[in-house]
């Protein structure tokens, strides 16, 4: 399919809006049960459970979404390298929205016991699989419809999905307990996620609006889809695939680290209000949202893994620093502390999109970049508050937890060594026939 520069700008500046809403509307969802986890989750589904065990479980909940984050990869991306990407993600988006949306009704412990904890988990779960095939069609969507030289760049929309989403559901968090104050733990918190369905309407209006990308229309009229695209990606691609995943340690570890861990140890061991730590957290948003497309813009301007590379120093380097000046308990350190920890792992993200994408040839480039990064999900940023908080338990130090970040940092600066040029590869395997 030829496509003139002109209209190829247009739909470019169509997909770059549907990936910020889109992703921005499944992250705001996703978002909203990590800071529900940390703020009330445990006194309304588990309050039988002492303090310790109440956040644990509630922070197991939340991991299940991780969880559930590679087969969403796995369902959508079979779809999104067969059928299409658009289909995909409109698809996703109706999963999560719903899912988040019955969140807001469930019954609690006190009217139906632990069945309401179990309705959770699976509500979760279908989040988890709503945002798994999120990342990966909205990425290969933008990066098939830029230009080159712009390729770091227009994957970073997708990327400012989670600071948007994020500043979003903390900011409407923080508006609730401001408004329903004492009854946020009653009903205050169910507001939120009834807001789902509104945003969800938004997004979808938007994101049919927007065309297949050029690439992946010309394949299909080629009849050169993968016949078992996600097979495929792990049989070709093992290596590219587990040392993009370990790349990631270095920012969805330190980031859940910062925003849903740091909730609970504000609030429970610093004794801060919990309106001041969601206020707080909505900095690491304003950051990402400046340094993420700053990044990804350098990204395209100089060597992709330098700047990815930088990052993941500044993030080792400040591990300790940060819970030092966090246990101060000095609110304008606090401020200071997370301002500075968000740093290193946006310039990680911002680049990220373009990097695992241009791994992959276009007929698996779905499959294959969803699975490396949801994979991460699992070993990263889903584990992080439950392993932070069973470190703090029993080491009863936040230098424990510091470590944990460098020992994360470490990993994947030599993923990032050993993670192999991309692009002429690239280039060669998507002009090779697909059967």
């Amino acid at each position: 399919m030829e496509i003139n520069e002109q209209a190829r700008k247009k739909q470019m500046k169509k997909v770059a809006l549907a990936s910020i809403v889109g992703t921005s509307i499944e992250w705001y969802d996703f978002f909203l049960y990590g800071t529900m986890a940390a703020l009330v989750f445990p006194q309304l589904f588990f309050p039988e459970s002492n303090a310790f065990m109440g956040v644990l479980q509630a922070f197991i909940t939340l991991f299940v979404g991780f969880l559930a984050r590679p087969i969403g990869a796995i369902i959508f991306s079979s779809y999104g390298d067969k059928i299409g990407r658009k289909a995909a993600l409109v698809s996703s988006l109706l999963l999560m929205g719903i899912s988040s949306t019955v969140m807001g009704l469930l019954p609690t412990y006190d009217t139906i016991g632990i069945f309401g904890a179990v309705l959770l988990v699976i509500l979760r779960f279908l989040q988890g699989i709503g945002v798994g095939g999120e990342w990966g069609g909205s990425v290969t969507l933008s990066v098939e419809w830029s230009s080159e030289k712009s390729r770091g760049l227009m994957g970073s929309m997708t990327q400012l999905g989670v600071p948007i989403g994020m500043l979003i559901s903390t900011s409407v968090v923080s508006l609730c307990i401001f408004l329903t104050g004492e009854n946020f733990g009653v009903w205050g918190w169910r507001i939120p996620f009834l807001l789902s369905i509104v945003l969800v309407f938004i997004g979808l209006f938007i994101r049919l609006g927007i065309e297949e990308s050029p690439e992946f229309t010309k394949m299909k009229e080629e009849n050169r889809t993968a016949k078992s695209p996600v097979l495929e990606s792990i049989k070709g691609y093992p290596r590219e695939i587990v040392f993009a995943a370990l790349t990631r340690l270095a920012d969805n570890v330190p980031f859940y680290i910062y925003t849903t861990f740091a909730i609970y140890y504000a609030t429970v061991h610093i004794k801060l209000d919990k309106q001041f730590i969601t206020n707080a957290v909505l900095l690491v948003s304003i950051v990402f949202l400046v340094v993420v497309p700053l990044s990804a813009h350098l990204s395209d301007r100089f060597n992709r893994k330098n700047i990815t590379l930088a990052g993941m120093i500044i993030t080792l380097l400040f591990s300790f620093p940060y819970f030092y000046l966090v246990n101060s308990g000095e609110k304008s350190l606090i401020i200071l502390a997370t301002i500075i920890a968000s740093i290193g792992p946006a310039m990680v993200y911002g680049p990220q999109a373009a990097l695992i994408s241009e791994i992959f040839p276009v007929h698996l480039r779905f499959s294959g970049s969803s699975i490396a990064y949801q994979f991460a999900s699992i070993i990263a940023g889903g584990l992080a508050p439950t392993i932070s908080l069973t470190l703090l338990e029993k080491f009863k130090t936040t230098s424990a937890i510091s470590m944990y970040v460098v020992i994360c940092c470490i990993i994947s600066i030599i993923a990032l060594t050993l993670l192999r040029p991309s692009e002429k590869r690239v280039l060669k395997a998507e002009s090779t026939q697909i059967g």
